[in-house]
Parts: C-alpha cells; sequence; structure tokens
C-alpha cells in the first residue's frame, strides 16, 4: 500500500492556486480537465516532494461547499515557520492558531480547508509578534 493523495474540493481555482502555491509554496505537478464530467483536478506537491499530493478538485458547475470538520486537515513541514506565516499574514491570510511555541500554526485556505504548519527540527525559540498572538476562528 502507499500513500496517493489527499483530495479537497475547491470553488476558485486562481484563488486556491494563490494560496496553496504562491502564498503555502507549494507547485502543480499536474492537471486533468474533464469535459464530460465537467471538473478539473489539479495536483500539488511540497517542492521536492511529490510522494505527498494535494488533489484540489473544481466542479464546475457552481457550488456551495458547507466546512466539514470531520475531514481534519492538512499538515506541511516548513523550514521557518516564523517567516511562513509571516509572508501568509502578509498576503492576508489569517493566522488561525499562530506559532507561539516557534513549532505549530494553523491557517484555513480560501474554502476552509485547515493547514497545519509544524517546524522542521526542533523548534524555534519563542518571539513577537508570535508568542502572544491570540488565536482567531477555530481550524
Amino acid at each position: 500500500m502507499k500513500y496517493l493523495h489527499t483530495m479537497v474540493r475547491v470553488t476558485d481555482v486562481d484563488k486556491s492556486l494563490e494560496f496553496y502555491c504562491d502564498q503555502l509554496g507549494l507547485e502543480e505537478i499536474r492537471r486533468y480537465d474533464n469535459e464530460q464530467g465537467r471538473f478539473t483536478l489539479i495536483f500539488l506537491a511540497a517542492p521536492g516532494d511529490e510522494q505527498a499530493q494535494v488533489e484540489l478538485t473544481h466542479n464546475w458547475d457552481p457550488e456551495e461547499y458547507e466546512e466539514g470538520r470531520n475531514f481534519g486537515h492538512l499538515a506541511y513541514q516548513v523550514d521557518d515557520i516564523y517567516a511562513l506565516c509571516q509572508k501568509l499574514m502578509d498576503a492576508g491570510v489569517t493566522i488561525n492558531r499562530p506559532p507561539r511555541d516557534g513549532h505549530m500554526a494553523f491557517v484555513r485556505s480560501p474554502d476552509s480547508v485547515s493547514i497545519e504548519l509544524l517546524q522542521k527540527g526542533d523548534a524555534l525559540p519563542p518571539t513577537e509578534p508570535w508568542a502572544s498572538m491570540p488565536s482567531v476562528g477555530h481550524w
């Protein structure tokens, strides 16, 4: 058995790619448009790690997706959690659970998919503004 990917539905391809690629740093691996089925599949992965993929599924006919807390979250190990959280915040992304401990943070995609960010290696020393930043919403 081999892990292949996790699928999340998205409502706006451009907004989703801006978040997952431009802001979070994933890369598009491949794309499949199915005109008969009226959907697009876009596979993303962290740079250099094509084994763990996220499949963004965009159904062409508009649907409203309810937030599914039973899904859980996607998790990515990052080189510098503070730098990435700052980049995301500068791009207008809400840091739902700031990296107060220098180890873990949570954000949400444009479609409310919860994303866990984990510091690679040991936790970074607690630092401001993160150490005293409150959580926002839920993750």
